[in-house]
């Protein structure tokens, strides 16, 4: 019984890690004009890695929610 609760744990930690790391850089990228992560002109620039942060954030929430909701 303990090792399974062990690995419960484990799993949420690492759940929780994923949501705060993916937060932080959905975040950052959302910031690009005022000196968040860029990508180079080349690839779309600030307003592509704006873009594709807005949908971390948002893709990130949805699936926290729905993992909270499954629980």
């Amino acid at each position: 019984m303990a090792k399974k609760q062990g690995g419960r744990l484990l799993n949420f930690v690492a759940w929780l890690t994923g949501i705060i790391v993916s937060l932080s850089v959905g975040f950052s990228m959302t910031n690009a004009y005022n000196g968040g992560l860029t990508l180079p002109w080349w690839i779309g620039g600030d307003l592509l890695a704006m873009v594709a942060g807005w949908v971390v954030v948002a893709t990130t929430l949805v699936s926290a929610g729905l993992a909270i909701l499954n629980k």
